[in-house]
């Protein structure tokens, strides 16, 4: 019985086959009727795309204006010794003097007066020996105060020789003796060290200026061995002859 029952199904099924093949169904259909003759809907358009957001540009370096008058500047609290809390001592001497020394900072006894102690003495012994005096020099220092450790660290040395060579072209010296190596840095052909046999000639300061860098005072106090070299290099300077 249940074979007769799958022969009159598949007859069904196979008489149905054919009645659509006779109509024409050579395909699956959908359930709902289709206009094939209508134009398709448009497509929804796309939002425009978001402009690229460009990135940042970093703001073009402007060099920093600094005053004219930098000794005012210099003492004041925006000055950055002011938070070192020991005395700023400005420069003395005559701006339009032939000759400028720099050195490094003041020493610990020095409050109003640069080089006032045994270093301030025996500097006026060498100025002595070429004819000069304090009158005859403008004196000055690259650190306006003593730091409490009485090291210029590294990180502080770089802004203090820019605002010394910023100092020095303000003074225009036409002969300029460096004590000490931290002074030596504010003049970078020195390479951050003492003058050999040649005398160095810049022109930073608005015009050609002889350069030599030699040991400071104090260090000359402690190792008097170091004093010929130190003459050596100031009758370079005085004598204004390149080997």
């Amino acid at each position: 019985m249940g074979a007769e029952t799958l022969q009159d199904w598949q007859k069904m099924l196979s008489s149905t086959l054919e009645w659509w093949s006779d109509a024409g169904v050579d395909m699956l259909v959908e359930d709902e009727v289709r206009d094939w003759t209508a134009r398709p809907a448009p497509r929804p358009e796309q939002a425009p795309a978001a402009p690229a957001i460009a990135a940042p540009q970093p703001a073009p370096h402007v060099p920093e204006a600094l005053p004219d008058t930098l000794i005012a500047w210099r003492l004041s609290d925006a000055a950055p010794e002011a938070r070192w809390m020991s005395p700023r001592v400005p420069p003395a001497g005559a701006a339009e003097a032939e000759w400028t020394v720099l050195v490094d900072m003041p020493e610990p006894e020095d409050s109003d007066t640069l080089m006032s102690g045994p270093a301030g003495r025996l500097l006026d012994r060498m100025l002595l020996a070429v004819g000069l005096s304090r009158a005859d020099v403008y004196l000055a220092s690259l650190a306006v105060a003593r730091p409490v450790t009485g090291q210029i660290t590294a990180d502080e040395g770089p802004r203090l020789a820019e605002l010394a060579r910023h100092h020095l072209s303000l003074v225009k010296p036409r002969k300029l003796l460096l004590l000490g190596q931290a002074a030596s840095r504010a003049v970078p052909e020195t390479g951050g060290g003492f003058t050999g046999k040649s005398l160095i000639v810049v022109n930073h300061f608005g015009q050609d200026c002889a350069v030599v860098a030699t040991h400071h005072p104090r260090f000359l106090l402690e190792r008097p061995a170091f004093k010929g070299e130190a003459w050596r290099h100031l009758l370079l300077l005085h004598r204004g002859e390149t080997v």
